[in-house]
């Protein structure tokens, strides 16, 4: 059963669904960070927050996409774009934040800008790492809380609008979530807009 802060956020971005595919900021610089990301990974995967599918089309053919998300708005569009691409996904309407999968069972999990709208990103990060094989691999593309401090200050005087019109936050320490989860971080890349736009890739466990 869903928290009724999920809730929230889930008629939030059943409602956003129909414009999120509109949006200048996807289709003239998401797309390639998305591109970037995505190929490359193979095995079995587990998307969450798939949203309208952006991802689907990077997935290398060999790679055995499992796909979620808690917006079932979101997850209808998703399934529409797979099969425009003629993509075998297996698709489950899902919270992040509770994993009806055993452990152990992915090689890869990819979360894109997904952390910032779940209202609990650090249960989500541990059910990540529950999920993820011994040696598997986690990757996260996220905009998040700046170590300047004016952007930061920014951020934070933003996020009130950002969180109660559209159900994400812009002011999340995701580095400190992903630590906090037990996960290790073997590579951090400042992106874009300074270190706000970042892509962690993580372990399950050190090597």
């Amino acid at each position: 059963m869903y928290s009724q802060e999920t809730i929230n956020v889930q008629r939030k971005y059943d409602w956003y669904a129909r414009f999120y595919d509109a949006l200048w900021i996807e289709k003239r610089f998401f797309k390639n960070v998305r591109e970037s990301t995505i190929t490359g990974i193979g095995g079995k995967v587990l998307e969450i927050g798939v949203g309208t599918g952006r991802n689907l089309p990077y997935y290398p053919t060999h790679a055995r996409v499992t796909a979620i998300d808690f917006s079932k708005k979101m997850l209808e569009k998703a399934k529409r774009r797979a099969s425009n691409l003629g993509r075998d996904v297996d698709f489950y309407l899902m919270d992040a934040q509770n994993l009806a999968f055993p452990g152990d069972s992915f090689d890869y999990v990819v979360g894109t800008f997904v952390l910032c709208t779940i209202p609990d990103p650090l249960q989500a990060l541990r059910e990540v790492k529950r999920v993820m094989k011994d040696g598997g691999t986690a990757i996260f593309v996220e905009h998040v809380l700046s170590r300047y401090r004016p952007i930061g200050l920014v951020e934070r005087l933003c996020n009130p609008l950002t969180n109660t019109m559209f159900g994400f936050n812009v002011n999340r320490d995701t580095r400190q979530n992903i630590i906090h989860s037990g996960l290790y971080i073997t590579h951090d890349e400042e992106l874009a807009f300074f270190d706000v736009l970042r892509r962690f890739t993580c372990m399950k466990s050190r090597r």
